[in-house]
């Protein structure tokens, strides 16, 4: 059996306005994550997203 999380390990993050941080989906591309983070950003709200790779630290 193969670990899941070697096939996606793009992480999408987004972080609200608390402080509060959580995954929003894991993919198996870097651009297929960065493109799915630019458009939750483009909506216009408070919130951050971002890409990491699993193991990668979250930005300060």
């Amino acid at each position: 059996m193969t670990d899941g999380g070697a096939m996606l390990p793009w992480l999408v993050i987004r972080q609200d306005d608390n402080g509060n941080r959580y995954r929003v989906g894991r993919y198996a591309t870097q651009d297929e994550a960065q493109k799915i983070a630019d458009s939750l950003g483009d909506r216009g709200s408070e919130q951050l997203y971002w890409v990491e790779h699993m193991g990668q630290a979250a930005p300060s």
